[in-house]
């Protein structure tokens, strides 16, 4: 990645932008910092028209708005996976020249859709309102009747819980002159009306009040509740057929939604051009720009320039200086930087993990779901929809990388004997009354687990020393050679030691003698090394001898590979259980099928389940075992100004 800085005047600064944009490989960064030097200000001031931005922003607000709208009423059939559609540019250029009939378009939607939501809000607050009245329908007074020349109408609730017949009981104790009706009554209250004498309403209101009475009014409503809701549903079968035709004319406009998605692109692009100019200085005749662009980029930039004939300078990077990270590897390890993305991209001190992270992840995926048919599943339905759409991005990557994860799968399967478990045997057996059985290439875990533990604590040593290794080289990148040999190289000697030591003669007999000296000699080394940067001759003892205890997090580590063998088994044993279960039914029709049904679902749960964890779990042995070693995230993506459309993927003609 290489710094630039760029002076040009200010007339072509237009088209300089529209060119860097349709290159899309220059990140032009925030010059804020310069503000805040005096020495700048006196001959720069910002660019930018935040006024303009912000009209940019209100336009694409309204037409996503549209374009959402537009999507519920589109009958089409939408595909599997969303995919940009592809425009030329000189295309894009035409249809964006000449888009006065989209704009008049986009009004009217608009204007639809504010008709519409205003039915809806009406209709809503129609509902509300049916639902208030609603326990009041068999009042047979009218609902604005509060009072007659000497008698007063009281309507209103109490809660559920309390004694109508004893309210009823302690109002007629007061006077006999009221009548209490109880109109509805529903889980959290009784819905009454009372009418009593004007003079007496003030007496009879305080002993409503001790029963948690609330007063109900509906100031704007005349006549019956039963009136009211027959005339509310005539409303709302009116506002009905308003919004059947404003939902209809808004679907006649489905078929221009790819020149409004134009538009809405466009608009994303002009707004990105005037939003840029924000990072950039300018005098009252030029503009600064400064910013960062790949290497290999760095040829079409500076054909660009020249062009406009701005005065530019390309440097490497200063010495610690950060710098946005763009990462570049070949087309088997480029899918995995998803897995290094989702953690945290490196530090531009640290180094780009994936090629060495890569063929870990794959083959730590495979044994751990380790089975033929889903491992071939899983690569034919990659394989099949990568060619099928055109994925960009993430998605893209993450169908790469499981179709590789399929194969390893497939392979780890074959050396298990593995096909979606033992269903091949169980069915030979239930179909055929046959012993046929498939052998493994190399070992069944389900019959030699400590085998395949084995050899997954060997898998974890050499992840581990490879992780190990990355941190030596960046040591030694430094200039740090002797740290790279105490901190690295004596750790190297003092594990192996310890493996010889503990199991060399079962693999070469004597080893064992050789491990013990090599334990002895390098712990003497760590001892003496790992205190260093300490003070005084105790101090440097204590902190190497205590160094010494960092073993157990070698091995915690080496341990934690034994979920190889633990998601292995885990696979293998819910097929074992899912042949079973679906033999159950014997050699029959009835058996058949449930056989054929069992498998059917077993399967996809079995898959759905361990390939989730096979996912997690590989990821995981990346993230706290192997980046631990080594790896420094905290980078920044690199960001370059290009045309980030939303819709429509711009290409230019090829000439």
């Amino acid at each position: 990645m290489n710094k630039i800085s760029i002076i040009g005047l200010n007339k072509e600064k237009s088209s300089l932008i529209k060119e860097i944009m349709d290159l899309g490989v220059v990140e032009i960064s925030s010059q804020d910092t310069k503000l805040a030097d005096p020495e700048w200000l006196t001959y720069v001031k910002k660019d930018g028209n935040e006024a303009e931005v912000l009209n940019y922003d209100v336009k694409i607000s309204k037409i996503s708005e549209i374009l959402t709208s537009l999507e519920k009423y589109d009958k089409n059939k939408k595909p599997l996976f969303y995919t940009r559609r592809i425009v030329s540019l000189g295309e894009f250029d035409r249809l964006t020249a000449n888009n006065g009939k989209t704009e008049e378009n986009v009004t009217k939607i608009l204007e639809l859709n504010k008709s519409l939501n205003e039915i809806i809000s009406e209709e809503n607050k129609i509902d509300t309102s049916i639902l208030s009245i609603t326990p009041w329908l068999s009042y047979e007074l009218p609902l604005e009747l509060s009072e007659t020349k000497y008698t007063s109408v009281l309507m209103g609730v109490v809660p559920n819980i309390a004694d109508i017949q004893k309210l009823n009981d302690d109002l007629r104790q007061k006077t006999d002159s009221c009548l209490l009706n109880l109109i509805s009554s529903d889980k959290d209250q009784h819905y009454i009306s009372v009418i009593c004498l004007t003079k007496e309403k003030e007496e009879l209101y305080d002993i409503l009040k001790q029963y948690g009475f609330n007063n109900v009014a509906f100031k704007e409503l005349t006549g019956t509740a039963a009136e009211n809701v027959t005339a509310y549903k005539s409303k709302l079968k009116e506002l009905g057929t308003e919004k059947i035709n404003i939902e209809k004319s808004i679907s006649d406009f489905v078929p221009m939604k790819e020149d409004i998605q134009i538009l809405y692109d466009y608009l994303i692009i002009e707004r990105d051009k005037n939003k840029i100019l924000s990072n950039m200085l300018k005098t009252d005749t030029t503009f600064y720009i400064e910013g960062w662009v790949p290497e290999e980029c760095r040829e079409n930039v500076e054909h660009v320039l020249s062009k406009f004939e701005c005065w530019n300078e390309i440097t490497k990077p200063e010495e610690g200086e950060q710098y946005p990270i763009m990462l570049q590897n070949g087309s088997f390890v480029q899918p995995f930087e998803s897995i290094t993305e989702l953690y945290s991209l490196p530090s531009s001190s640290n180094i780009d993990p994936t090629s060495y992270m890569a063929p870990f992840y794959c083959m730590f995926f495979g044994l751990m779901l380790a089975d033929v048919g889903y491992g071939v599943i899983m690569a034919i339905g990659c394989y099949a929809v990568l060619k099928k759409f055109r994925l960009e991005g993430t998605m893209q990557k993450m169908l790469k990388m499981f179709f590789y994860c399929g194969i390893s799968t497939a392979f780890w399967g074959v050396m298990f004997g593995s096909w979606f478990g033992d269903a091949v045997p169980a069915a030979a057996k239930l179909l055929f009354n046959s012993d046929f059985t498939l052998k493994p290439v190399w070992i069944n875990p389900m019959e030699q687990p400590m085998t395949l533990l084995i050899f997954s604590f060997i898998f974890g040593v050499i992840h581990l020393f490879v992780g190990m290794g990355i941190q030596a080289h960046i040591l030694i990148r430094d200039g740090k050679k002797i740290d790279a040999v105490f901190d690295i190289g004596f750790w190297y000697g003092f594990i192996i030691g310890i493996a010889l030591m503990l199991f060399g003669n079962s693999i070469i007999p004597g080893s064992g003698k050789i491990g013990t000296w090599m334990t002895i000699i390098f712990a003497i080394g760590l001892v003496l090394t790992q205190g260093r940067s300490k003070t005084g001759i105790v101090s440097k003892l204590i902190s190497g001898v205590l160094s010494l205890y960092n073993i157990t997090s070698y091995l915690s580590d080496i341990l934690s590979y034994s979920r190889l063998l633990a998601l292995g088994l885990a696979t293998g044993v819910v097929s074992s259980v899912v042949s079973i279960l679906g033999s159950m039914g014997g050699r029959n029709i009835f058996g058949f099928i449930l056989f054929f049904v069992v498998m059917l679902i077993g399967h996809v749960f079995n898959f759905a389940i361990n390939a989730l964890g096979a996912f997690v779990h590989a990821a995981r042995l990346q993230y706290v075992e192997f980046f631990g070693k080594f790896y420094e995230g905290g980078g920044e993506a690199f960001n370059p100004l290009a045309k980030k459309t939303k819709y429509n993927k711009i290409i230019k003609e090829e000439n």
